[in-house]
């Protein structure tokens, strides 16, 4: 019979200790407290969703690219046959399109793809800089339909804030290709989106807001006076500077207006928010309760774009605990590429997990995967060999078909004539109401897609 006491967790210190050799235990669940064991969930989609039938999309993104060789379809079109790993999404075959041979002819490869996966940029383009990157894909879109929700976007991530340089917590940069923070924590997440302010929050919000426009309207007005004693050089780089002090200027603006604006009342019942990124025991659990938490934001329509970084390049763990990073350097070794390719479908399911909650809630006389449109790949491709490329992106688009996305396919390509990731970019930017046909190399929109 168990023991209804509590018990006390274990040490991560712990070690076995014989014939004078200590060695280290792995991280078990006995070391960590009660409270971090996130049961399995229990969240369950609802039937239908009450807001306005309005386009949204989110962008899923895994590091370290995946095993080409279970993942790539052996044939194109329609009646493609599904490839080991894409057997994992064989219920929802007919709402999502599988392309191959796309990718990013400015990028340079490697694990700065989260970097260029939404932006399509040459990071090192700006001469005498390491770094610099241009607007992502998922901002464009927002500032074309972002005043009509209380964020114009969410940027999730299993690291919080923006990382480094090359190693991005997200995927989302803006105009002058500054990096948006990322939220890692379902609990705050949560709270932010539906948990209302009380009255001394609100006030301390305010107050933070109003010092917040009396330091720009001071930095602005110093900017001003300085301008005239630079020269042309200097006065680009104020410029800029001063662009982004303006847009920070915009963001604090829009969340006074929303301030009075009550949040949407939504019940956290089965929602895992404890859930920790970090914690191999809670990986799965973590990936599933941020997916939901973005559900419950378009259905409330809290927001229409979201970006997810499931893990950041060059780190990261597979829903399994396996060191996915490590893998991604196979070299070509079977165990290795079997062992990821187990982490490429354990992920795919987290996807087809969500979109069955779209697929099941009725929007409008049909579903909301039919409004939605989900974006899911890699910015490299880990190759044949472990090879990291900018060529051959993984790459899945789904939902999206009352606006006119076309699915149940395999757009093939060649991966040394391919058209660029960014055509696909286009499309969708194009179906969220971004009246443009032109994003960082597009030639068009992709064919076949819409």
């Amino acid at each position: 019979m168990m023991n209804s006491i509590a018990r006390k967790p274990l040490s991560r210190r712990a070690v076995l200790r014989g014939c004078g050799a200590a060695i280290g235990l792995p991280l078990l669940e006995a070391m960590m407290p009660q409270t971090l064991l996130a049961a399995p969930s229990t969240f369950k989609p609802l039937a239908k969703s009450n807001v306005k039938p309005t386009p949204r999309t989110i962008f899923c993104y895994v590091p370290n690219g995946v095993n080409i060789l279970d993942w790539m379809p052996a044939n194109s079109g329609a009646d493609y046959t599904l490839s080991p790993t894409l057997a994992a999404l064989s219920d929802h075959r007919a709402d999502f399109s599988v392309i191959s041979g796309l990718g990013h002819p400015n990028a340079t490869g490697g694990h700065s793809g989260a970097d260029t996966w939404l932006t399509g940029a040459d990071l090192r383009a700006v001469p005498g800089k390491d770094y610099s990157n241009t607007i992502s894909v998922d901002q464009l879109i927002a500032e074309k339909v972002g005043a009509a929700t209380r964020f114009p976007s969410l940027q999730l991530s299993d690291g919080s804030g923006t990382g480094s340089a090359l190693h991005s917590h997200t995927l989302s940069f803006d105009r002058n290709g500054t990096p948006l923070p990322a939220e890692n924590s379902p609990k705050r997440l949560f709270e932010r989106l539906f948990v209302p302010d009380d009255a001394s929050s609100r006030a301390a919000t305010l107050r933070r807001y109003a010092e917040k426009r009396s330091i720009l309207d001071d930095v602005a007005s110093e900017a001003k006076l300085l301008t005239k004693k630079l020269g042309h050089s200097d006065q680009k780089k104020l410029d800029e500077y001063l662009a982004s002090v303006r847009e920070t200027e915009l963001r604090v603006q829009r969340q006074v207006d929303w301030i009075d604006v009550p949040k949407p009342e939504v019940d956290d019942r089965g929602l895992q928010l404890n859930s920790q990124p970090g914690n191999s025991h809670d990986r799965t659990m973590w990936i599933d309760v941020m997916l939901e938490i973005s559900y419950l934001a378009f259905i409330t329509d809290t927001t229409r774009v979201i970006s997810f970084e499931w893990s950041r390049e060059a780190g990261g763990h597979g829903p399994g605990g396996e060191n996915h990073h490590e893998l991604s350097h196979h070299g070509g070794d079977a165990g290795m590429l079997k062992k990821l390719g187990v982490i490429d479908r354990g992920f795919l399911e987290r996807l087809g997990r969500f979109l069955t909650f779209l697929k099941q809630t009725e929007e409008g006389g049909r579903s909301m995967l039919d409004h939605t449109m989900v974006v899911y790949g890699s910015g490299m491709n880990s190759g044949e060999r472990g090879e990291h490329s900018p060529k051959n992106l993984p790459l899945i688009v789904a939902g999206g078909g009352a606006w006119g996305l076309k699915h149940g396919q395999h757009l093939a390509h060649d991966p040394d004539r391919h058209p660029p990731l960014s055509n696909v970019l286009v499309t969708l930017a194009q179906k969220m109401g971004v009246e443009t046909d032109q994003f960082q190399d597009a030639t068009g929109t992709l064919t076949g897609l819409a």
